[in-house]
């Protein structure tokens, strides 16, 4: 699709979703009704970063191309690696040993398959997955898959939030309701970060990957793992279908897989500077961006490997009983538990590295507010505004929660995982629509799926729709039983 195709569809979007036409001329000028706080969303996405980092001419090498490209991944990255991971990947190791480590690779596999039709959509058509999905559906279904997204995004939210919390009580002895409080604070980091441009928010992005990629290849390195155990939990196994052993993978796939970075990603690859009337232009963009994924992805897949192998390594046997950040914490630091590498500074590593895997998400989860109401509700607030609503909404179950139950860290938790179910759940809802838009030849020109890609998305649509429907039944049915 060229610039001026791509042109003419934002302004077909834009007409018959009754907003005034304006200018989408190369160099990205941009209109709407402005206010200061509300504004009519009727540009690129991600104006603010849209087409403002320069890439090397195609003379130039691999290496000089990859660096361009990267930064967008790590972003993407983030939401792999979230505080929702830590709990449903520690926490499987520590309940179920090994067995899970298919159900990570599986998932890395599934996301790496999304995430470059995701960034290719994006690429290609000028759009993310919102806007297209957008132009393609009815008004009632924007706003009905408007929904859906900004559920999973606080879903998202209640993770950080409760990771935050933890961490900081963990680290300075904040208690549970004033750390959740605290965490609203956050916007205030947003805004220094916002100034800095985008370039620099990636960097500090991966930096903060790579301080928790640290931390826990050290933890596992002193945990000794069963290497041939280890490796042969990469193969499938028919006791993943147990109802407490699905319903603990179903929440590593959803902390996995995240439903909003499908947005995100379509989104901010648009930050380089595409030439859409040149396809060779395009084609080089795609392999960049992919390879940029790939490799970031790549990362969280070590690390929420990591994750489930230190518990498996440690606590496997003692599952029972950490079921909590805290019980984590305190068991790094415990020799009975985690054995003589046990100290002190294992325990403060853990909690430094969920307070950078809260932050990290921070980021990328207000980014996907803004790209999702612009695109499906044609509505632009100011990230601070966004950002600042949709952690008081998200706190709003955590400190209902707490208080409840007495600021006890279980029930938190608990929380916690079902947030990353629901996010299961959600991913097909956001599913649908990419591999529907990506497999459209009139859609994609010659970046369309290739049909052995199609087969196998629309395969992982309907085997994950099924083990929801599954997860579903089982919990209900252990509800009646209950009664």
């Amino acid at each position: 699709m060229s610039v001026s195709e791509a042109d003419g569809t934002r302004r077909g979007m834009f007409a018959r979703s009754g907003v005034d036409d304006i200018d989408f001329g190369v160099d990205g000028a941009h209109g709407g009704t402005h206010h200061p706080l509300i504004a009519t969303a009727n540009g690129r996405s991600l104006e603010e970063i849209n087409s403002t980092v320069r890439v090397p001419s195609k003379s130039s090498s691999f290496l000089r191309h990859l660096a361009a490209f990267s930064g967008p991944g790590a972003l993407v990255a983030v939401g792999y690696m979230d505080p929702g991971n830590w709990i449903t990947s520690i926490g499987g190791g520590a309940q179920y040993g090994y067995l899970l480590m298919s159900v990570i690779l599986i998932s890395s596999l599934i996301a790496m398959m999304l995430q470059y039709m995701s960034a290719k959509l994006g690429i290609v058509t000028g759009l993310d997955l919102a806007q297209a999905t957008r132009l393609h559906t009815s008004k009632r279904v924007g706003y009905a898959l408007w929904i859906s997204a900004e559920l999973a995004i606080m879903a998202t939210d209640i993770a950080e939030v409760i990771g935050g919390a933890i961490a900081l009580r963990l680290l300075f002895g904040i208690p549970l309701v004033v750390g959740v409080m605290l965490t609203v604070l956050d916007v205030l980091i947003l805004l220094l970060l916002t100034k800095l441009g985008f370039r620099k928010i990636e960097a500090i992005v991966a930096t903060l990957i790579t301080v928790i990629l640290v931390v826990f290849i050290y933890e596992v390195a002193l945990a000794k793992p069963e290497m041939g155990a280890m490796f042969a939990g990469f193969l499938p196994d028919a006791k993943i279908m147990g109802q407490g052993q699905l319903t603990m993978a179903l929440g590593i796939v959803g902390a996995t897989v995240m439903p909003h970075n499908l947005y995100l990603h379509s989104s901010i690859v648009q930050s380089r500077q595409v030439d859409r009337d040149d396809q060779a232009d395009v084609d080089n963009a795609v392999r960049f961006s992919t390879w940029d994924s790939n490799i970031q992805l790549s990362v969280a897949f070590l690390v929420n490997c990591l994750l489930l192998v230190l518990g498996a390594a440690m606590f496997f046997g003692h599952g029972d009983g950490l079921d909590t950040f805290t019980s984590l914490y305190n068991a790094l630091g415990d020799s009975s538990v985690a054995g003589p590498v046990a100290s002190g500074l294992l325990s403060t590593l853990f909690a430094v590295a969920l307070l950078a895997s809260g932050q990290n998400s921070t980021i990328t989860g207000t980014l996907t507010g803004q790209i999702v109401m612009e695109g499906f509700i044609r509505m632009r607030i100011p990230l601070w505004l966004r950002r600042l609503i949709t952690r008081l909404l998200s706190i709003i179950p955590v400190v209902i929660c707490t208080i409840v139950f007495g600021g006890k860290e279980a029930a938190l938790d608990s929380l916690l995982v079902y947030s990353q179910v629901f996010l299961c759940i959600a991913l097909p809802i956001s599913m649908v629509p990419l591999v529907w838009l990506t497999s459209s030849k009139r859609v994609m020109g010659k970046q369309v799926n290739k049909w052995p890609l199609i087969v196998v998305a629309w395969l992982v649509v309907l085997v994950l729709t099924g083990l929801n429907i599954q997860l579903v039944w089982q919990d209900v049915a252990a509800l009646i039983a209950m009664l």
